[in-house]
């Protein structure tokens, strides 16, 4: 059955009063609207469940008898027209008035480019950060009306599914994507078969097929090389996400800018501000460039009217998170192009080139910054990292003075925060304060919450938290495939009545996951006391290619093993939306400790602040701006000191001695921790609306969108 087919139904079984639950299963506009879950949820929690929260997935095996009865059930129907009725009028909504005039009307004004998106598990393209950054900045620009379609890829292989090893090593494991058991949609063509495009000048020729997810009003199109026409080393292009083969790697890259801005033209999309989310797809600058070219402008002419049509957001102070290819790669794939844009090989590689390391290869970043009118970094202080990274490229200015802006990134309030988190804000914060979330003043209003009531429900998701912790482990261990060492350290001895610290991202070096083991015998003391330990939850994946990381995690693994830490340690496999989503709600404490200056933003740590977690972080990238002096606590790095690692860990272990257990374990009569719980409140009131996806588009329209083409 092929989706997209509207004279047959995608669920045939679905009775005519419930017909809607079709186009409501094929939108994301349900991922993060709790009243839309709730409907396919109170169908049936078990079939719920097993289908990963995924309502296409659930409703392909439901049972015909059962949607009967809820088509029967007046309570159910009350709930069913209730959410249809706020889904249609949302999708009908063209304008909102929320957002202030800065873009112009046409269909589609922004086309945003990003090698990943983080939407929901059940599509699974997204790697980490970035990722979910884009999946949030898409969304918030649908809840805005801001006309806008984004380019991708379709992985069917996905990123990869994380499994630890007896001997604590990280196994990479690859798991298909059912195209037919997830939200996403084929793009018909004209004669009534799925949309292929070839990608422009490439040969041997590259065909992608375009799918389509419908993420509220805003239509994400994905491209994938798995198809028939395409020879084999072709069809593996889109296989997945960030493949180590640097080759494989150039070819993804060429399809993902080529082949997206050949799609857009295909589709009829022509004339749009294109916004680039790192430097994956910068290929799209050139294409953008050719076709004005053949259309009878001049190189320098269709330059500049591209440089003033483009924004460029580079994400990582990382050295070698910026992609760099031989000069000899680009040559293979690029010399039967670059005449057609009117260049030579000197000045097509001159494009790329990073004038402190000009035999280093073509950089993708230097290229989309050269190429780009609009240059930001995620934080302000990224910002004046990027300008320090990147002042070779501008030698004539000062350091202070290159013109790298920023957007400090946010995160969807309406995705993050968590359900019963949102029915209490209901209560007290007013009708309509999700509508001006990005207000201050609202959340000021959140002295108004019972303490008791805050404290509750906060004590309420840490319990869920552990529960979904220790069911992982109960199904690792059923499916047979691990000791009961690695059953233990995925979470079997969590205590929720424990002061639960949560440490989650990608496993790489710079991150310092093991920071806080520094002084083994200290940290002891915490896990060993009797009346007031603390445990640790940690999750995250180290890249497929990156050892160190994998020996990074192998070592913590080994660490929680040992039994002088009490079962206060654990590692909970395959970090992904879902256990990010019950982590940001159910830890007491949001642990970042990364080596300054490599952590650009860092929105984790923000989802955890708007559900009230407050953050023990170092300062660098987003924490810079989100601490206030009372709404957690910064450790300012020494890089002066002789061992910089055991100071930051030495300042760690002070603020959980003096101030983290004494305020966590000081407890009123009532049971409640009163000074706890005014800690939360301020993690809220001062980061939630700063810190929010709707602050972070209406300054990229505010700064950036003077659209001039």
């Amino acid at each position: 059955m092929e989706k997209l087919n509207a004279a047959q139904p995608l669920f045939p079984h679905l009775p005519e009063r419930l017909s809607g639950l079709e186009d409501l299963a094929e939108n994301l506009w349900w991922s993060w609207n709790p009243g839309a879950r709730m409907l396919f949820k109170t169908l049936d929690r078990q079939a719920w469940k097993e289908s990963g929260h995924n309502p296409d997935k659930m409703l392909r095996e439901f049972p015909g008898l059962l949607l009967e009865k809820a088509g029967a059930d007046p309570d159910y129907i009350r709930r069913y027209d209730d959410v249809m009725k706020l889904f249609h009028n949302y999708m009908q909504q063209k304008e909102c008035s929320l957002l202030k005039p800065g873009l112009p009307d046409k269909k589609h004004a922004v086309a945003y480019f990003s090698a990943e998106f983080g939407l929901h598990r059940s599509l699974p393209f997204y790697a980490g950060g970035l990722g979910f950054l884009a999946g949030d900045f898409i969304k918030e620009c649908s809840d805005l009306c801001v006309p806008l379609v984004a380019v991708g890829f379709m992985y069917p292989e996905g990123y990869f599914r994380q499994q630890i090893r007896d001997d604590g090593w990280q196994e990479n494991l690859v798991e298909s994507i059912n195209r037919e058991a997830a939200p996403i949609s084929k793009v018909m063509g004209k004669d009534g078969n799925q949309l292929v495009i070839k990608v422009p000048l490439t040969d041997p020729a590259i065909h992608v097929a375009v799918w389509k997810v419908a993420v509220g009003r805003v239509s994400l199109y994905l491209m994938d090389t798995d198809v028939e026409i395409n020879d084999p080393w072709n069809r593996g292009i889109s296989a997945r996400l960030y493949t180590g083969d640097l080759e494989q790697r150039l070819r993804q890259e060429i399809t993902l800018g080529l082949g997206g801005a050949q799609m857009l033209k295909t589709l009829g999309i022509d004339h749009y501000l294109l916004h680039l989310n790192e430097g994956h797809a910068a290929f799209a600058l050139l294409e953008r460039i050719r076709s004005m070219v053949s259309e009878g402008k001049d190189f320098s002419t269709a330059l500049k009217q591209n440089i003033n049509t483009t924004i460029f957001t580079t994400h990582t102070p990382v050295p070698a998170g910026h992609d760099v290819f031989p000069f000899q790669l680009i040559e293979k794939y690029f010399h039967y192009y670059w005449p057609d844009l009117g260049l030579d090989r000197n000045a097509f590689f001159q494009l790329g080139l990073h004038p402190e390391k000009p035999d280093a290869g073509f950089n993708m970043t230097a290229f989309a910054m050269r190429l780009s009118g609009c240059r930001n970094a995620v934080s302000k202080r990224h910002a004046k990292v990027s300008q320090k990274m990147w002042q070779s490229l501008w030698p004539e200015v000062l350091e202070d003075k290159v013109p790298i802006d920023y957007v400090t990134n946010g995160v969807h309030v309406p995705t993050w925060i968590e359900p019963k988190i949102k029915l209490l804000l209901d209560k007290y914060l007013g009708d309509h304060w999700l509508d001006n979330h990005d207000d201050p003043a609202i959340w000021q209003r959140m002295d108004t919450v019972p303490d008791v009531e805050l404290w509750q429900t906060h004590y309420w998701l840490k319990v869920k938290l552990i529960d979904a912790i220790r069911e992982r482990a109960r199904q690792r261990w059923t499916n047979g495939n691990a000791s009961a060492s690695i059953i233990l350290t995925g979470g079997a001895f969590l205590d929720p009545s424990v002061l639960t610290i949560g440490f989650a991202r990608r496993f790489a070096t710079y991150k310092r996951a093991l920071l806080i083991f520094q002084d083994l015998e200290r940290l002891k003391k915490f896990f060993k006391d009797r009346w007031r330990p603390i445990q640790i939850i940690f999750a995250g994946k180290a890249h497929p290619a990156d050892d160190p990381g994998k020996r990074l995690l192998q070592n913590l693994i080994n660490l929680s093993r040992d039994p002088q830490l009490g079962g206060r340690i654990a590692f909970v496999e395959d970090y992904g939306e879902q256990l990010a989503q019950y982590l940001v709600h159910g830890v007491d404490v949001w642990l970042n400790n990364p080596l300054p200056p490599f952590e650009a933003c860092g929105t984790s740590g923000m989802k955890a602040a708007l559900n009230g977690v407050p953050q023990l972080s170092i300062i660098d990238g987003w924490w810079g701006e989100g601490f206030n002096g009372k709404n957690g606590w910064a450790i300012e790095h020494d890089e002066t000191s002789a061992d910089p690692d055991g100071s930051d860990a030495d300042k760690i272990y002070k603020a959980l001695e003096q101030e983290i257990i004494p305020r966590y374990y000081n407890v009123s009569d009532n049971g409640v921790p009163h000074e706890w719980v005014r800690l939360m409140k301020e993690t809220i009131k001062s980061n939630a609306a700063g810190f929010s996806a709707r602050r972070m588009v209406k300054d990229y329209i505010e700064k950036f969108c003077k659209y001039s083409g």
